[in-house]
């Protein structure tokens, strides 16, 4: 049976403590559909290919991890935007979008998603003295060399990895999932022996290479697969929904 969407939205608000998470974009219902929720469709942005393989499944919602109205951007409903919600609106379906609070966690986390996939085992926080601490710190059960991480980066995520490689085999890591690569400051304080994130910047190659750590970036789409269908597939257990989870790659 459809249940309803203040209730799916609440529960899910709950869920990842959403009111409590500072972002640059509002979390849980972005843009209101119909009042029934049976079939959600999720995926990791709300673009118009994934707005359109929702309205062929007949869904009633689209569950992302980058929505809209973010901080400073141009809030004129033309162009790319007004399509967007026009295919929305003129289709009834609802938007929900969780972004920070989707990252950190402990279950459904982006970062916490990845580690179980890579097989690390977290030990904490990167950021130990930041309570909203959003990338993590962990172990291989065994240390592999930078190439044979890579290796196994590039199996489970279907994307070769930039590698940055040190001198020193990788036993600890830290990990931030999508444009994090300013994070590797605290990973170099942290003593891990490679930073891994989904983008990178020119500066970060410097950085990796003077402080000798292994740095990879695994493509911010790629690591940030994981968090929304983990969300999905707690929504339709829950609530005993149909689920399809829409990956519109993406090579950044």
């Amino acid at each position: 049976m459809p249940v309803a969407l203040s209730v799916l939205v609440e529960a899910a608000d709950r869920y990842l403590a959403a009111a409590g998470m500072p972002d640059y974009c509002p979390n849980g219902l972005q843009v209101e559909g119909r009042a029934q929720v049976g079939r959600i469709v999720t995926g990791v942005t709300a673009s118009q290919a994934l707005l359109d393989a929702a309205v062929e499944f007949q869904a009633d919602l689209v569950l992302v991890h980058h929505g809209y109205f973010w901080k400073s951007e141009n809030p004129c409903v033309v162009g790319m935007k007004q399509r967007r919600l026009k295919t929305l609106l003129v289709n009834d379906i609802s938007l929900v979008a969780y972004h920070l609070p989707l990252d950190v966690h402990p279950e459904v986390g982006n970062n916490v998603q990845l580690s179980r996939r890579l097989g690390l085992a977290v030990e904490g926080p990167l950021e130990p003295e930041n309570p909203r601490s959003v990338g993590l710190v962990g172990s291989l059960a065994q240390a592999l060399a930078p190439r044979e991480f890579a290796a196994l980066v590039a199996q489970v995520l279907g994307r070769e990895p930039l590698l940055i490689e040190a001198d020193r085999p990788i036993r600890r890591i830290a990990w931030c999932t999508g444009a994090a690569q300013g994070y590797i400051e605290q990973a170099i304080a942290a003593g891990v022996d490679a930073y891994m994130t989904g983008e990178v910047s020119e500066s970060t190659v410097h950085s990796a290479r003077e402080n000798g750590i292994s740095f990879l970036a695994a493509g911010h789409h790629a690591t940030e697969r994981y968090g929304v269908q983990a969300l999905g597939e707690w929504l339709a257990q829950r609530f005993c929904l149909e689920h399809c989870f829409v990956d519109c790659d993406n090579p950044v």
